[in-house]
């Protein structure tokens, strides 16, 4: 359909130009098949034949120049074939004039990109997300998911960020478009009904575009998964209303992790250590809020979200903020915060903490500086608004930074990579520190400040190919135990936690290594990157799955396990 629109486009324009050279073609070769010739002694000839004359206006209107054939022109020959070659250089000039205007006319661009696009996107064989939005939050979850080898594909409205992808060092070569993402036919032109497309992260910066991709999505292609970014509470209730797989609030996911520090700072600390960058180290000591009186300075959709966790907590606190008429019982004090006068009246000198969430990176480092000279002693949790102004946020240093496009990233990519993670630490926040203070000792002598890796597995034949063989067509018993233990030496276990088995729809945390397995089950592991490989080999080599089980070393070769198996038989 787009290389057919583009087939036309050319035709429909180059149609002028076209008509032209074919009527000064026709006109030239017309004229040599009617003007006789003259021979060597100087009698008349018949004129050109049609293919003589087609041939040689053919070379000569191109320039090529091969000279009078097949024989020797009369002057009057000469003298029309003169006018031809101004007549085709006049033709071909304005052919090669309109062709180069249609090549940098933007409707012929934009279509031969689109069918580009198209192309790219029916030829891909592996599996794909498509993601709608590309700013801050989407190149984030972009870059992270190219650095995991997964394949996805770009829908952004805005052509100039489009172009800026170009820039970008990604592995593979990412299809990305500029298109509006809530028009379903671009969906489906992204791959939405593609059998590779595995889901679609709705990460525009506008609540009603991601509502209308996750309806086109639940529509068109209901089988994929939906993650949508939403800001306002009624666009969370409607995207939860039909069945969206998650929605990710990123203020009021902030908030309850502002609200758990408080309440449970064990449960905190782990969520801290779960949802890291593997391989970075958590601050020591991890900054915990106090109880006290706070001041919130900015009371939009942040501020709003704060305040009702500190209301569940029970927390005291007054609010900063240009209006007049907010509906609420607390201390009120008009003002942008920016000054001193305003924060003394909010009682910044006796707070504990302050809160700073306007939507203005510039007044939020304002706010916190004047703040933390009134009281030095000041708890401070910031809202960062562009990821290109970290710079100036690390500079000062705040206790906790809350940048929600870093947020959306990295929820989204626990879903997609771990999805056992988000109903762990469900769980984990409902157990309370009473039940996460040994997991986050055990966590601190096995890690250190170290963010671990997590991860899950399915116990199928795709994920686990040995053991599955070894639980199904043997129908052999097989431990959690058994997978914790070294590949190299039994008697010691590997530095791998398993945190969570889901089977059937029961939940076990934190199984024991006595722990029967079944085919299907699917487990949560946190470990060092070693661990997650050693476990890969337990689980995908029959010799490694038999040696830490039994401890009995099986020949080396595919032929001879082959072998020791008919012998058993």
């Amino acid at each position: 359909m787009v290389a057919g629109n583009v087939f036309f486009l050319i035709l429909r324009r180059m149609r002028a130009p076209l008509i032209l050279l074919i009527l000064i073609y026709s006109i030239s070769i017309l004229g040599l098949t009617l003007i006789p010739g003259v021979d060597e002694q100087g009698r008349s000839t018949p004129p050109l034949s049609i293919f003589h004359a087609f041939y040689f206006i053919s070379y000569t209107a191109t320039t090529i120049g091969f000279g009078e054939v097949p024989q020797a022109f009369s002057n009057a020959q000469r003298l029309w074939v003169i006018v031809c070659i101004y007549l085709s250089v006049v033709g071909w000039s304005y052919s090669i004039l309109t062709l180069l205007g249609l090549v940098q006319d933007s409707g012929f661009q934009h279509a031969l990109t689109t069918a580009r696009f198209r192309w790219r996107v029916r030829r891909m064989g592996e599996p794909f997300l498509l993601i709608c939005g590309c700013g801050e939050t989407g190149s984030l979850v972009g870059r992270a998911l190219d650095r995991q080898g997964r394949r996805f594909v770009i829908l952004e409205a805005s052509k100039e960020r489009v172009e800026e992808l170009d820039l970008e060092d990604f592995k593979t070569d990412t299809p990305a478009l500029a298109l509006d993402a809530r028009l379903p036919e671009n969906l489906i032109l992204a791959g939405l009904r593609h059998t590779r497309c595995q889901g679609v992260l709705a990460l525009t910066n506008s609540d009603e575009a991601n509502l209308a991709i996750a309806i086109a999505v639940r529509l068109l292609n209901p089988s994929i998964q939906v993650l949508a970014r939403a800001e306002q509470r009624g666009t969370v209730d409607n995207l939860k209303s039909f069945g969206t797989d998650q929605v990710i609030n990123p203020f009021e996911r902030f908030a309850d992790y502002l609200a758990l520090a408080v309440h449970a700072p064990v449960c905190y600390q782990l969520v801290e250590r779960l949802t890291g960058t593997a391989g970075q180290q958590l601050p020591s000591p991890l900054p915990l809020p106090p109880r006290g009186h706070w001041v919130i300075c900015g009371y939009g959709r942040f501020g709003q979200a704060v305040a009702r966790r500190f209301d569940a907590e029970g927390l005291d606190y007054s609010i900063i903020d240009p209006r007049s008429d907010l509906a609420h019982d607390k201390l009120q004090v008009v003002g942008m915060g920016t000054e001193a006068e305003p924060l003394r009246a909010a009682g910044i000198e006796g707070a504990v903490g302050i809160v700073v969430g306007t939507e203005n990176d510039v007044n939020n480092l304002s706010v916190a500086m004047t703040a933390q000279e009134i009281n030095p002693r000041l708890f401070v949790v910031m809202r960062q608004n562009q990821v290109a102004n970290s710079i100036l946020f690390q500079a000062f240093r705040a206790h906790i930074c809350m940048v929600p496009s870093r947020i959306i990233a990295q929820e989204c990519l626990a879903l997609l990579a771990t999805p056992l993670l988000a109903l762990f630490l469900e769980r984990l926040q409902q157990a309370g520190d009473a039940w996460a203070q040994p997991l986050e000792k055990e966590m601190q002598r096995r890690f250190g400040l170290d963010i671990p890796e997590v991860w899950n597995v399915r116990l199928n034949a795709r994920e686990a190919r040995a053991l599955h063989r070894t639980m199904v067509m043997e129908g052999s018993s097989v431990f959690l135990g058994d997978l914790l233990k070294s590949p190299s030496q039994r008697e010691n276990n590997n530095n791998l936690l398993p945190l969570l088995l889901q089977r059937d729809g029961q939940v076990i945390m934190l199984p024991g290594p006595e722990t029967l397995l079944q085919p299907g089950d699917w487990l949560l592991f946190a470990g060092t990157a070693s661990s997650r490989r050693d476990l890969w080999l337990t689980l995908f080599s029959e010799k490694t799955l038999t040696y830490v089980r039994t401890g009995r070393e099986l020949a080396g070769g595919w032929l001879w396990q082959r072998l020791q198996r008919q012998q058993k038989s």
